[in-house]
């Protein structure tokens, strides 16, 4: 029986100094540490925290190589399954998957999966671990459409079986939402995401950037003269959504996506970058999700003082436990229960605020969560000179418009069958399938539409 130990704490940045740069926020666990916490794991027969993760990593095996200091099985383990674990070591939401399902949570606290998952996946940066070797190739294309978590992790498990795998990315930087959507203080772009990236390409796994599918070229081309026997869909959810309100087109509103895609992608964060983004004084951010924090927590390292503007109460927020916490311990300010109703500009059609209403929680609605409900006469003014939207994202009908054949819902999202669309060879998954979601939910998709090509090829 492990001896019982409260769960070990990951050292952090001290808030009012890492509110000021975009260092990573979060240092992880040292070796000691690390087996510390894995002596905790009770190695369950039948674990729960393999269920509810959506790559099914041997979560208790890997565990237990940490306890034993043997970190290299460790990362092997975990290769079996998962494409990208550093990555996922750290923006994966743990709380609701994993370590939501840790028999130790009942009554105490679950083992740190996510904290050691990252620290094998480190531990193998920092010494040169390669991944299991990877079989010959069996003379069969397949196309990956997109390089974000599910293109890569579909990628990953089909060169594992032997495919000549080229994924097209739009941009100039693979990495969908991983480089362009989440900050460089939760996920170090250089130090982790090109390092996993390479990881693939040293599989033999080709990428090519500036190709935008739809208009570079279409998916006819590439299966009936490129000689793609398949091809798979993981474009996600680019195109923001937004308010609807008065004044949105004014100068200094910006969507999410634009904001940290200008910081994250185009370096903008930095003096010495040639895309200066507009450093405001006074930021509100409209939203309650894990964007809305990262666009808020981006905001206030450019020098800005930033308030959340969600209507719904704490309670409700969609974002991680810990993003909204670490964004509070940083300064921003929350105002819940409230809601916009118009963007104020002033003579030279610059944001200088936004007017909200109070809100107030009714009849839970179609997710569960109760209905806001406005309360009349209760408007009142924040002044701002930079309003942020991250109420989450739609689909581009790009693909769908220029594939003939490919089906989508009313939304835009494509219709698959066990990741199959209704277009014979083509496949999809993650958010251009489910909407907007979590990283682990997309390479989940990924794993399984990988599957799923592999038997429509092999017949």
């Amino acid at each position: 029986m492990p001896e019982r130990i409260d769960r070990v704490p990951a050292r952090e940045q001290d808030p009012k100094v890492r509110a000021t740069n975009f260092e990573e926020v979060c240092f992880g666990y040292d070796a000691q540490e690390a087996k510390r916490e894995a002596s905790r794991c009770l190695g369950c027969k039948k674990p729960r925290c393999v269920e509810a993760c959506p790559v099914s990593i041997k979560i208790p095996e890997f565990i237990s190589a940490v306890h034993k200091g043997d970190f290299e099985s460790a990362y092997q383990i975990i290769n079996i399954d998962s494409s990208l674990p550093a990555i996922c070591g750290r923006v994966c939401p743990q709380e609701t998957q994993c370590e939501g399902s840790c028999i130790l949570g009942v009554k105490g606290q679950p083992v740190s999966i996510g904290k050691l998952e990252r620290f094998v996946a480190d531990y193998a940066m920092v010494n040169g671990s390669k991944a299991s070797s990877i079989p010959a190739k069996n003379g069969k294309k397949v196309a990956v459409v997109g390089s974000g978590p599910a293109g890569l992790a579909c990628a990953y498990d089909l060169a594992k079986l032997g495919y000549d795998v080229t994924i097209f990315e739009s941009l100039h930087k693979a990495g969908g939402v991983l480089t362009y959507g989440i900050p460089e203080f939760r996920l170090p772009k250089n130090a982790v995401v090109e390092k996993e990236i390479q990881k693939l390409l040293d599989m033999g796994i080709k990428i090519e950037t500036n190709v935008f599918v739809g208009r570079t070229v279409t998916i006819d081309n590439l299966m009936d003269k490129e000689g793609f026997a398949a091809v798979f869909l993981g474009t996600g959810a680019g195109l923001p959504l937004f308010l609807g309100i008065d004044g949105e087109n004014l100068n200094g509103v910006f969507s999410a996506n634009e904001y940290l895609t200008r910081s994250n992608l185009m370096q903008a964060f930095s003096n010495e970058a040639d895309t200066p983004i507009f450093q405001a004084k006074k930021v509100c951010v409209v939203g309650g999700g894990n964007v809305a924090m990262d666009a808020a927590r981006t905001a206030l390292r450019l020098g800005a003082e930033v308030t959340v503007v969600y209507r719904r109460s704490e309670k409700e927020l969609p974002a991680r436990v810990e993003e909204v916490h670490h964004a509070k311990e940083e300064g921003i300010e929350f105002r819940l229960l409230a809601n916009p109703v118009e963007i104020l500009g002033d003579e030279n059609g610059w944001v200088k605020g936004i007017k909200c209403i109070k809100m107030e929680l009714g009849e839970p609605d179609s997710s569960g969560r109760r209905s806001p409900v406005p309360i009349q006469g209760s408007e009142f003014e924040i002044e701002t000179d930079c309003v942020i939207v991250a109420l989450g994202t739609k689909i581009n009908r790009l693909i769908a418009d220029t594939t003939p054949g490919l089906e989508t819902d009313k939304k835009g999202r494509l219709l698959t069958n066990e990741t199959a669309t209704s277009r014979t060879g083509v496949f999809a998954g993650g958010d251009v399938v489910t909407g907007a979601a979590t990283v682990i939910l997309a390479m989940g998709e990924g794993r399984k539409a990988a599957a799923a090509i592999h038997k429509y090829i092999s017949g």
